[in-house]
């Protein structure tokens, strides 16, 4: 499980519809892209598929700048990590200046990685890095999204060891390297989580 609390500023790419849900109640889809940022190579757009309660579509227009508040949640298909947002908050008229982005704090539940490595910064300090993926069953088939996750700090639990089960909370980070997305997060609480086993609807 990934869930994400998040602020998104960018451009509207696909018009706003208007539709009824099966309760008969109207919701509104659209898309807007926002750059990310590269670290290596060239900025990268992501498509973020944006859906909210009700018929509101006014000022939603292919081509406008808008700023959105609301849950992202992610969905994994080969390679390609796609962008899903719960909108909950709609500002038309964001700040001239303000840059695209997507900014907030992730909550995550998965299985950590092979390596965990406790590193440190050019100012001494010592810091955890280690990876952690998220399943998700799709059809017959579990894909998987990884997250790289950072503490700050020199403590390292007996409990986190490659395959361990954790709860995490953090801010977000969402970066691009040689063309590939990656998901990232500044630790701020970790937790062993007992994973319940799956089992399939019946």
């Amino acid at each position: 499980m990934i869930k994400c609390n998040v602020s998104v500023c960018g451009t509207v790419s696909k018009a706003a519809v208007v539709r009824n849900g099966k309760d008969g109640m109207p919701f509104t889809t659209y898309s807007m892209d926002v750059v990310v940022p590269a670290k290596s190579g060239i900025n990268k757009t992501v498509i973020v598929s944006c859906i909210m309660d009700g018929d509101d579509a006014e000022g939603i227009v292919v081509g406008n700048r808008i700023e959105l508040k609301g849950v992202l949640t992610f969905k994994k298909k080969d390679d390609n990590l796609y962008f899903n947002l719960k909108v909950s908050e709609v500002n038309l008229s964001p700040v001239s200046e303000s840059k695209d982005g997507i900014v907030g704090d992730m909550e995550f539940k998965g299985k950590v990685g092979k390596d965990i490595d406790m590193k440190k910064g050019k100012n001494g300090k010592a810091f955890l890095m280690f990876s952690a993926f998220s399943a998700e069953k799709i059809e017959e088939e579990f894909v998987f999204t990884w997250v790289r996750f950072v503490r700050f700090s020199e403590e390292k639990e007996e409990w986190l060891q490659s395959k361990a089960t954790i709860e995490a909370k953090g801010e977000l980070e969402i970066s691009v390297y040689n063309d590939r997305l990656n998901l990232g997060c500044k630790v701020a609480e970790l937790n062993q989580w007992e994973k319940k086993p799956y089992h399939p609807n019946n």
